[in-house]
């Protein structure tokens, strides 16, 4: 069978390598054909368009590409028709992927959507596109399969790709003494993008010196250096560590985190934590008026309850920050926050999202 697949990001190339793996061990024959990464070069198959291509962020950054984004969409359109594939497989990145959906539809070819448009957040109109174009929508947040269903889209909730990451983890029982920290950790997640990390770390750096007892490490993307971190006040006294999130996590004792998936590995971890975000004035205007939720953190959404403090925009500051993160660090709040993790673990599920999304998807061709 021939699949073609389009993923517009790293973590789309992530999920999609993980995708083609599950779908080769249940056909031996499958031939691959994809927009995507490097991940999904390394799992076989032909790389139509690496996502650094078209990585475009924020709306300006958008307007101002809106040729090359044509372009590729039309790229797109005419590979797709010259290829013919057998099953055809869109993961996230709706902005572009819906566009394919509709394409895809006009000519006969059955639509997979694997890691749902958060239509449930904002832009609910794509819940339109999606009943229309869309044959069978694979959702990650337990939640979708309500909010989706009642606009009669089929969908399964196919569990948790974070989940499978997460127990994939094998843990350096050496870790620390290799970093040489002796004392408890408070992990630091800032945020991947530099108009986060700008806003949100020079908050985290200052409430170091109320916590003298602590080790603050710095859990850091992979493609950052320790030049890029030089202009921070503070970051001399704390440790930062690349590319090995999941190793901090599992040392931590607490972490301050950007709100984000980030968020929901952490209570993965089980490693209590304050969420914290801030953007731009015009940003936060515009997005409270097109976002309507009671929560902004993964965690606190999933669970449909504020068990993590989320410290927002002019909230988040120094003084609030060491007062929320003191009281995780023992006792009765400590405490609740871990018991609320074990119902997070329950109604995410086990692992296997992947394996879930490809044996419905072999199924369905």
């Amino acid at each position: 069978m021939k699949y073609y697949l389009v993923a517009g990001e790293a973590s789309g190339d992530l999920h999609g390598s993980n995708l083609m793996k599950e779908i080769q061990k249940l056909d031996s024959q499958a031939e691959f054909r994809f927009w995507g990464g490097d991940l999904m070069q390394s799992a076989g198959g032909t790389l139509v368009s690496h996502y650094k291509e078209r990585a475009f962020m924020g709306l300006t950054d958008v307007l101002k590409n809106i040729r090359k984004i044509s372009g590729f969409l039309k790229m797109a359109k005419a590979d797709i028709l010259e290829s013919k594939p057998d099953v055809f497989i869109l993961i996230d990145n709706p902005g572009f992927n819906l566009r394919l959906a509709k394409f895809a539809k006009q000519n006969r070819f059955k639509v997979h959507y694997y890691i749902a448009p958060k239509a449930w957040a904002w832009n609910k109109k794509r819940v339109y596109d999606i009943q229309k174009y869309v044959e069978h929508l694979y959702c990650i947040l337990p939640f979708e399969t309500d909010f989706f269903g009642q606009y009669n889209i089929p969908c399964t909730y196919v569990g948790n790709p974070v989940v499978d990451a997460v127990s994939a983890f094998v843990p350096n029982l050496e870790w620390k003494q290799k970093h040489g920290l002796e004392k408890k950790i408070i992990a630091v997640l800032p945020g991947s993008r530099k108009n986060e990390i700008e806003r949100i770390l020079p908050v985290f750096l200052k409430i170091q010196g109320h916590f003298k007892e602590y080790d603050f490490v710095i859990a850091a993307a992979p493609n950052y250096h320790a030049e890029y971190f030089e202009k921070f006040d503070g970051i001399n006294t704390v440790k930062i560590v690349y590319g090995e999130t999941y190793s901090v996590l599992a040392n931590s004792h607490a972490a301050i985190v950007a709100s984000g998936t980030a968020t929901l590995e952490t209570a993965l971890f089980h490693v209590p934590q304050v969420v914290c975000y801030k953007v731009s004035g015009i940003t936060y205007f515009f997005g409270k008026l097109l976002v309507k939720l009671k929560w902004f953190g993964l965690v606190n959404l999933i669970l449909n309850r504020g068990l993590l403090t989320e410290l927002l925009q002019n909230k988040f500051n120094e003084k609030s920050l060491s007062y929320e993160l003191s009281k995780i660090l023992e006792g009765k709040e400590r405490q609740r926050i871990l018991e609320g993790y074990a119902e997070l673990k329950s109604k995410l599920g086990g692992p296997g999202a992947s394996a879930n999304v490809a044996s419905m998807v072999c199924e369905a061709r």
